[in-house]
């Protein structure tokens, strides 16, 4: 402080023709800290108020203490206590080393402002340089001081948010020897913990390594604060050496900090101050080199921490004389002597603005300089100590670079350690914790359906209704939308078998019209055919609904639409089946029976009447709960399959049941006529196409309750289809391949040769 100010009073250009004063106090204790802060505001000179002493006022504008502006104390825990007083006089406080985060409060703290930066920022280093190892798993030790409770505290709030836990948090006592300190060694030596953070004082800091190196405690590393990570005093403990890694933050230099410490360590010295103050301001070296034994003062190289500090102190006293400068209007080259109070240079000190030996120095609103931390390894060469730089916090924006390749890791495999409470676990598992501490924890897989996102790795969060994730995912996927396409190929394929039935079913319809007058046509029904034939093809077109994407007409035709005209035809089958073995078998019997079919049109009532029953039914399911299409999520967890949805499946049911009751009725009855004549024999062509219905549904039922997928609806038409091709291939075909093929067989004489053998054959039997 004194060569900042002699410099500046030797200055032509910084306040020319103003000479600053200065007063020191040793600020020992809080008394002696209270009593120079007193001191300083007491003393008053001409003033409007007062004269000698304070005054209670509640304006002190005019107010002129012995001083302008106060430099220091040291330490956070005096500065506290003296920013609360200045505060109330504006006067301007600059602290070269107090790094309390609660002084950059202004509302408590006004005048308050530092050449070094607040621990808020240091905190912030350590926490990203533990980041940057991925140390999540650490200890903390603090000084029992403002300095080290307040560091643990901000440490705590910073390095929480950021995943890190700490195994352990002690506070270091004063006194060597203390049961505590040992306590706390103790602590750290049995913790698994491998990194811890010694937030403190370098008194404290020197105190418990002292038991570290007692205690022969060794593989851990020492992170340590810019206090004393480059302290000569710790480095001079003997066996500090073999403690592990120490790394350290410190004060970023000016580029220009060796020149101003070989210029000031030279003023210090009184007897060569004439010739080695001017000298050292040019090349300090080249002139102490030839100075006797005992000047070689000047080139001896301090502790960086006592450099940093002192370089602190110095850009305070120059914030002070630059903000005086321009106050006393100094920039004409003559300086006005108007009275200077505390708010006016506070007001002028919070917009300086310079450079000094390479650093801008300036203030931002809370008081604090812009300097960034330097990130410092021990690294030892036999019994000579230095340090390498490994990494830099600039700031604006704040940054941290770092380079793990320069760091000297004392460990056994010189690798850089592992301080975690748990290993991290596989891609896709969840952290389950365990205890009170958020870093410990077993893993558990996600099951499917859910994901981890990296933002929670503590919850496996579900997956929304349109995804899907397998077990273990870090993500979710999409779900295909499946329906059956017209251009899949499997859709070409039954499209092309449905078109194919429909043109034979329209093929043999014309036929049947073009020979309604032969036996055959009249054998298998006359008009009936017809009927069959046409509720065949319109159960065929309803199988076209069911392909593409299900719309509310298709919905609302298919299902009804099919089971419908295929009762129709059921329906005439065993019409058709009833009425030959009615002929032949109980025409004599039951003349009546007989009788009242063919007076009262027996086929026409029973078709009509099983097929009003099917409509009936259907039109009240579609008045009542029409099928819709729907999206089905529930089929695969991998896609959504686009159908129809019946809110009551009761009707479609009934509906299929019926058809399978009638089904039976019919097979029953063509049983009984299987002895008929040969023309008029439809046993062996019924049955067998009931056959095939009844297999075709029950291998229907049998695979969708096994599969359940994309090709649900593939397998539904190919059950259809199936089904409509047996009847009309075991009905319609034979009779076709007679019309056009076998014309002999379609004659009224081979018709009459069929009834003339069948009687003969009856006869017989009896």
């Amino acid at each position: 402080m004194r060569f900042s100010i002699k410099e500046i009073n030797n200055s032509s250009s910084l306040l020319p023709n103003v000479t600053l004063g200065y007063e020191i106090y040793d600020t020992c204790s809080q008394v002696a800290n209270l009593y120079a802060t007193l001191s300083l505001l007491s003393q008053g000179v001409e003033s409007c108020h007062s004269h000698g002493h304070i005054p209670i006022a509640d304006n002190y504008t005019c107010y002129l203490p012995r001083a302008v502006a106060v430099i220091g104390p040291d330490t956070s825990e005096y500065a506290l206590m003296t920013a609360s007083l200045l505060g109330i006089f504006l006067m301007p406080e600059i602290s070269y080393e107090a790094t309390s985060p609660m002084l950059s409060q202004k509302r408590t703290h006004p005048s308050f402002l530092r050449t070094i930066p607040s621990d808020r920022l240091q905190v912030e280093a350590l926490v990203r340089l533990l980041k940057a190892f991925q140390w999540t798993w650490v200890g903390t030790l603090g000084s029992d001081n403002t300095y080290g409770r307040q560091g643990l505290q901000t440490l705590h709030e910073v390095a929480t948010k950021e995943g890190i836990c700490f195994a352990y948090q002690g506070i270091i006592p004063m006194e060597a020897g203390n049961p505590e300190l040992v306590a706390n060694v103790l602590a750290v030596q049995a913790s698994s913990a491998k990194v811890v953070i010694v937030f403190a004082n370098k008194q404290s800091a020197m105190i418990f390594f002292q038991e570290v190196v007692r205690q022969n405690m060794t593989g851990k590393v020492w992170l340590g604060t810019e206090d004393w990570s480059l302290s000569q005093e710790i480095l001079g403990i003997h066996g500090i050496r073999g403690i592990g890694t120490v790394i350290g933050v410190t004060i970023m230099e000016a580029p220009g900090t060796w020149k101003f410490e070989a210029v000031s360590k030279c003023s210090a010295n009184q007897s060569l101050e004439a010739s080695c103050y001017q000298g050292c301001r040019e090349t300090c070296s080249q002139l102490c080199s030839q100075l006797p034994v005992p000047a070689l003062q000047c080139l001896l190289t301090p502790s960086p921490y006592d450099t940093h500090a002192a370089f602190n102190v110095h850009s305070a006293v120059y914030a002070v004389a630059h903000s005086l400068h321009r106050l006393l209007d100094c920039q004409t080259g003559v300086c006005r002597k108007d009275t200077v109070y505390p708010w006016q240079l506070l007001r002028e000190i919070k917009r300086v603005n310079f450079s000094l030996h390479g650093r801008q120095i300036y203030f931002d609103s809370k008081g604090d300089p812009q300097i960034g931390y330097n990130l410092v390894s021990w690294k030892w060469a036999g019994q000579k100590w230095s340090y390498d730089v490994i990494g830099s916090l600039s700031r604006n924006p704040d940054h941290l670079t770092i380079r793990k390749d320069k760091v000297q890791w004392h460990t056994r495999d010189s690798q850089v350690p592992v301080s975690v409470c748990s290993q991290d676990c596989a891609a896709g598992e969840q952290k389950v914790q365990q205890g009170i501490h958020p870093c410990c924890f077993h893993c558990v897989a996600c099951s499917p359906g859910t994901f981890l996102n990296k933002s929670d790795l503590y919850t496996c969060q579900p997956c929304t209704k349109d995804q899907w994730a397998p077990a273990r995912s870090e993500a979710c996927f999409s779900r295909n939308t499946v329906f059956l396409n017209w251009s899949d190929h499997v859709s070409q394929a039954l499209l092309t078998a449905t078109t194919l039935l429909l043109l034979l079913i329209v093929g043999t319809m014309a036929v049947f019209v073009q020979k309604a007058h032969t036996p055959v046509v009249k054998s298998a029904g006359g008009w009936l055919c017809f009927v069959m034939l046409s509720s065949l093809a319109c159960a065929n077109v309803s199988i076209y609904c069911f392909f593409g994407v299900p719309g509310r007409y298709t919905c609302l035709l298919g299902i009804p639409m099919y089971v419908i005209s295929f009762n129709v035809c059921l329906a005439c089958m065993a019409a058709r089946s009833f009425q030959i073995v009615l002929i032949f078998k109980m025409a004599t019997k039951a003349p009546g029976l007989y009788e009242a079919w063919k007076n009262h049109h027996g086929c026409s009532l029973f078709i009509g009447a099983s097929t009003s029953l099917q409509a009936l039914m259907f039109l009240v399911y579609l008045c009542a709960s029409p099928p819709f299409p729907y999206q089905n999520y529930d089929v695969s967890d991998k896609v959504i399959i686009l159908q129809c949805k019946d809110p009551s499946s009761v009707v479609p049911i009934l509906g299929l049941t019926f058809n399978g009751l009638l089904g039976i009725f019919c097979f029953a009855v063509s049983y009984v006529g299987k002895d008929l004549p040969n023309s008029y024999n439809e046993a062996k062509c019924i049955t067998f196409s009931l056959v095939i219905y009844f297999v075709s549904y029950i291998s229907y039922f049998t695979t969708v309750s096994v599969y359940r997928g994309k090709y649900q609806s593939a397998i539904h038409i190919t059950s259809l289809l199936t089904t409509l091709f047996g009847i009309f291939g075991s009905y319609f075909v034979p009779k076709i391949y007679i019309i056009l093929f076998r014309t002999e067989l379609n004659t009224n004489e081979h018709f009459q040769m069929s009834i003339q053998s069948y009687t003969k054959r009856k006869n017989k039997s009896k």
